[in-house]
């Protein structure tokens, strides 16, 4: 057993084989640990479908490496890994289903991922068994289906061994200690005793440059290990095999090949065949979390007592849908823990607030996620980034207000909405709300209806008061929902009057001391302001790609405050942590940094009349040259006074209008609206909401963050030329100069279908070929047509160039427009009053 090792990764399961394999193969020294034996955890139950379908970008890419990884195992290790390509067959009940499989259509061009449409009557000739008279259609992947987890766990473990790496059983880890440049790993190997493990006296320490922990049902005691909140919690899945089906042993008995993997969205359950019967999985609803705090010693390749009632809908349903299995028996049934995060989505990715930590945590679908994971964390660990922009699944995406019971309580409600219709504009309702703002009540009896931004209740739009019964606010569509009329009147109003626009969940840091002016110089590629004006300024990997998005405001000469996207708390609070601690080490004077955002409340007031509306409120010796262009410039901030409100004012506007940022206190917030309210009312201004400012800001071409800026694209391919200061130095300079432009950041109008706007997934094409895609998408209220902002071939990215956009399987009309074609001169915001 190595003692000093490059990378050591924690965890047997199929994830941490998939990583120990692409680390070893990257040429890391490597070493896996597993407590109990290989594919003990949720990977030995697992029913080992592997889905291509998913609606995000970065899981998209992941999912289907996988796939393709596994397809190769066996020429590379001797091992079969069971692999079963029978294909997977998506079926749609409704109109509404079939237009998800539309827009994931879009997802899957951008990611090459191949699948066909197929009508009811092409699902009935191709498997008789299945019941097709209330079907609309379905979405087939020929090239997926399932396979047997432990074969496939044990064929990566085995091409770990043979690229060099060690994988030792029975060791479980009890602490992890970081040296400053390594860490030391300890703990005791187990022993079996009456069927249980325990520890024997036998004990192991072991350093490590890297750790990666891949602990699945075992996360919350990696979270304590690490002094981490980690929001992986199991829920039951139960599934459940039955007899031989007569009639499918007559199909396959004539020739017949096997059925896919059947899917029944809308019943929400899968089904494929297991040795001439069927094994249904359902999600159903109520499942339980489970292991909230601990697994305990007595579990190991254990399982829950079967709940029929639970699934008693989905089992009536398969019956329905395969007539043939009303008559046969049960012959064996599942019930164990498989994790899962609030959104879905895995944890993968450095730890926060430790150095050479890395997550692979909370995988619901670890069997189809395993390889691709491996190969992108293996480029992250190895390369600095990966080849995709990996921040949708960082596990700084959740903050440190998040706790055990709303992890559990939001993975419930995950579990029960995988077969959910997934909308582009939906909200989820559990645990909210949560975090609000000191105006959230006032804002819901003036029609707000909020989404959520980590965890902060927002409005999205302001609905009407006196709706009548058959307007329904939770009405969501892959079209236009009900909400698609108020953003519109919101995004009109503030273009032609005024708007107020909550902007408290935005991310704020101060920053501060002697060394400030040298890091933040040092940190970002734009030239740092003057004292009273603002930049915008870019923090780059060390690939040279965006990390982070800041406005920096210049308080005094070593005292910054900076704004960053709402979304993004934890995952800026580390990054700008971690460099500055590099750069006092490195020599630099000290500096202090604070995480302000719950002590400022934001209100963005913007539109023609914006000027005016504060005149109102305004306390000083000449009010009516407070705001004045001489007095208060564009890209400049002022401490002024409206009413009793100290307010640090920020003379900028996300929609590309003449207004401004209104920090304040935000105890004071709740006066400070009612102030603006009923100044306002007077130049008719009106409330808006976060979907009305994502069109307008796409007017002007305003880039942003998990969009069009990230981790796969520099500020140069993002178009932000005028935001790098190449004259002086800057962490990734050298990194993004040597990165070229692969493909550049554009506008588009497009002149798209009547009852829809692109949602920012869907594939862009020159001459039927695809070259690029859309990362934001809506409806532009200037130019009375769809909008959208997305990635081109560097030689299309020209004004006047002629695409195509698929929506909705079908391809329109786009043309590649100006930067900002909203007022490209700026005129509005620098009006003087």
């Amino acid at each position: 057993m190595k003692t000093h090792v490059r990378a050591l990764v924690v965890g047997g399961g199929a994830v941490g084989n998939g990583i120990a394999y692409h680390l070893a193969k990257a040429g890391w020294d490597t070493m896996l640990l597993e407590r109990d034996e290989l594919t003990s955890g949720s990977t030995w139950h697992a029913a080992g479908l592997l889905p291509l379908f998913n609606m995000g970008y970065a899981t998209t890419h992941i999912h289907k490496y996988s796939v393709d990884f596994y397809k190769t195992l066996e020429a590379e290790t001797g091992l079969n890994a069971g692999f079963a390509v029978v294909g997977n067959l998506r079926m749609a009940q409704t109109d509404a289903r079939m237009d998800e499989y539309m827009l994931y259509s879009s997802v899957a061009e951008t990611a090459d991922v191949y699948h066909e449409f197929l009508t009811p009557a092409q699902i009935k000739e191709r498997w008789p068994l299945v019941r097709i008279e209330d079907l609309k259609g379905a979405l087939f992947h020929p090239q997926d289906g399932y396979i047997n987890p432990a074969d496939v766990t044990q064929a990566m473990a085995k091409g770990a061994r043979q690229h060099g790496a060690e994988i030792v059983r029975r060791a479980q880890v009890d602490s992890y200690q970081w040296t400053g440049s390594e860490w030391i790993v300890r703990g005791q190997m187990m022993v079996e005793k009456g069927g249980m493990l325990v520890a024997s006296e036998e004990a192991f320490e072991i350093r490590a440059e890297h750790v990666v922990t891949a602990t699945g049902n075992h996360a919350q005691r990696t979270a304590r290990l690490l002094g981490l909140k980690i929001p992986a919690i199991p829920v039951e899945h139960q599934y459940i095999v039955t007899e031989p089906d007569p009639m499918l042993a007559a199909w396959r008995k004539a020739g017949n090949p096997e059925h896919p993997v059947l899917r029944d969205a809308d019943a929400k359950w899968y089904v494929r065949e297991e040795r001439g019967g069927w094994i249904l999985g359902p999600y159903e609803r109520n499942a339980p979390a489970r292991f909230l705090y601990d697994v305990p010693e007595s579990f190991r390749a254990d399982l829950f007592p079967l709940d029929l009632e639970r699934i008693e809908e989905e089992y009536m349903s398969m019956i329905h849908r395969i007539p043939s299995s009303e008559t046969v028996g049960l012959k064996d049934d599942f019930n164990g823990p498989i994790c899962y995060t609030p959104d879905g989505n895995p944890l993968v990715g450095p730890a926060p607030g430790l150095r050479n930590m890395w997550l692979a945590e909370g995988f619901s679908f670890g069997i189809t996620a395993a390889g691709g994971t491996g190969h992108y964390l293996a480029q992250l660990m190895t390369e600095g980034e990966a080849e995709i922009d990996m921040a949708s699944l960082d596990p700084k995406r959740y903050g440190s207000w998040m706790t055990t019971e709303y992890a559990a309580r939001k993975n419930e409600e995950c579990y029960e909405h995988v077969f959910v219709l997934h909308h582009p504009d939906e909200e989820r309702e559990a645990c909210r709300p949560l975090r609000t703002a000191p105006v959230y009540d006032r804002q819901k009896a003036l029609g707000a209806q909020f989404g959520q931004v980590n965890g902060w209740e927002r409005p999205n739009y302001y609905g009407p008061l006196d709706a009548p019964s058959s307007f329904d606010h939770d009405a969501r569509s892959f079209r236009r929902g009900a909400w698609w009329d108020y953003a519109k009147a919101e995004a009109e109003a503030l273009r032609e009057t005024a708007g107020l626009i909550d902007a408290t969940a935005f991310t704020k840091h101060l920053l501060r001391g002697p060394g400030a002016t040298a890091f933040l110089d040092r940190f970002t590629c734009n030239k740092l302001p003057a004292i009273g004006r603002i930049n915008l300024t870019y923090a780059l990997t060390a690939t040279g790609t965006t990390r982070t998005e800041y406005t920096i405001v210049r308080l005094s000469e070593n005292e910054y405050y900076l704004v960053s996207a709402g979304a993004w708390t934890a995952y800026d609070a580390d990054y700008l942590k971690k460099s500055a601690e590099d750069f006092i080490a490195s020599g630099g004077g000290y500096l202090d940094i604070h995480d302000v955002t719950t002590q400022w409340g934001v209100f963005a007031l913007a539109g023609p009349n914006s000027r005016a509306i504060l005149n109102e409120l305004v306390r000083d010796a000449a009010p009516e040259t407070v705001l004045s262009n001489k007095r208060f410039p564009w890209l400049t901030m002022r401490n002024i006074e409206l009413g009793m409100c100290p307010v640090r004012a920020i003379r900028v506007a996300y929609t590309g209008e003449l207004g401004w940022e209104l920090h304040h206190p935000i105890e004071m917030s709740a006066y400070l609206w009612d102030q603006l309210q009923a100044a306002g009312a007077k130049h008719g201004m009106k409330l808006v909401g976060a979907r009305a400012q994502n069109w307008l800001r796409q007017e002007k071409s305003y880039r942003a963050f998990g969009t069009e800026l990230g981790r796969d694209a520099t500020p140069l391919e993002a178009g932000l030329d005028r935001f790098v200061d190449l004259s002086k130095d800057f962490h990734g300079k050298q990194a993004m100069l040597d990165t070229g432009i692969r493909s550049k950041c554009v506008t588009l109008l497009i002149d798209g279908p009547a009852d829809c706007d692109p949602w920012g997934k869907e594939a862009l094409l020159h001459d039927g070929a695809k070259i690029g895609r859309l990362t934001s998408g809506g409806w532009s209220v200037a130019f009375g047509k769809q909008i959208g902002m997305g990635y081109v071939r560097p030689d299309l990215a020209v004004t006047g160039q002629k695409l195509k956009v698929r929506m909705m399987r079908q391809l329109w009309d786009a043309e590649v427009v100006e930067d900002s074609p909203f007022d490209p001169a700026n005129a509005r915001i620098r009006k003087d009053g």
